[in-house]
């Protein structure tokens, strides 16, 4: 009786599990449905088996408009995206390092003030990060969404790093420096090799913050030949005339896939730099 009561209960909770995961997919259910019904029915058949199945809402989607194609902007997004990401992995576990490893002066100052600059809201800074770079003649180019990456700017992602080199035994350090290697040669063959959970941690999350930002590239871009993905469905919507929403539905599906397939593929790094950060 109390092992039928035990898996009845156990059973009891998983269904509550699954019911819940699918009111939470539901909308990109709904999304993937819609994607592949014709106009009419998008907003009039409340199923999510479509009762009349089309491609044409991905071809006509993916013409794009003004004679760009989607597949312009989608390599825009991924030249952004891959660029942001090398520029994290690069700069920011440098920076983790040298707070983690080096001594320097001021260390812990300057530690607490990287800190800091993570409480502070993305609009807080906008205004004078949009002078700054519209003095260096910037707006209107890819440099604002990525050049800033590449100077450690993501202090979420130092301090990540931070708490999983300080998990690293010092021992390894102090063996390797007896060996003669120099601090180059320690970050790069033990620090490095370690630190690949975090790394692939901070990639995934900076691949997927970037490939998604819609605010930063509408005030950085106004040249229909540098849009991303996200400004160019932005682009597909309509708020005065007729929107194809058809097309709409469609690119957005595929604007998901890559993401998707990268947290697929590096997601036993990811839940490895999530779980064994600061623990080790």
């Amino acid at each position: 009786m109390l092992t039928f009561r035990r898996y009845s209960g156990s059973g009891l909770r998983h269904l509550l599990i699954i019911a819940i995961g699918l009111a939470m997919l539901y909308p990109v259910l709904w999304l993937l449905a819609s994607s592949f019904k014709p106009n009419q029915d998008i907003f009039t058949d409340t199923g999510l088996w479509p009762s009349t199945w089309t491609l044409d809402n991905y071809r006509n989607g993916w013409r794009g408009f003004q004679g760009i194609t989607f597949a312009r902007f989608f390599g825009n997004s991924a030249l952004v995206s891959v660029l942001a990401v090398l520029g994290n992995i690069i700069t920011c576990s440098f920076a983790a390092y040298a707070f983690a490893r080096l001594e320097f002066r001021f260390k812990k100052i300057w530690f607490a003030m990287m800190l800091v600059t993570i409480m502070l809201p993305y609009h807080v800074t906008l205004v004078p990060q949009y002078i700054i770079f519209s003095e260096l003649h910037w707006i209107n180019t890819y440099l604002p969404l990525f050049l800033p990456k590449w100077l450690a700017h993501d202090s979420f992602f130092i301090l990540l790093m931070v708490q999983f080199i300080r998990g690293i035994p010092k021992e390894l350090d102090e063996s390797a420096t007896i060996d003669g290697c120099s601090q180059q040669k320690l970050y790069f063959r033990i620090i490095m090799p370690l630190l690949l959970p975090a790394l692939i941690t901070t990639a995934i999350f900076t691949f997927i913050w970037t490939w998604d930002d819609f605010f930063s590239q509408m005030i950085y871009l106004s040249d229909i030949k540098l849009f991303t993905v996200q400004l160019g469905i932005r682009a597909l919507f309509d708020p005065s005339g007729t929107s194809d929403w058809g097309a709409l539905m469609a690119i957005s599906v595929l604007s998901l896939i890559p993401i998707t397939l990268i947290f697929l593929v590096f997601q036993r790094y990811f839940l490895d730099g999530i779980a064994t950060t600061g623990l080790k």
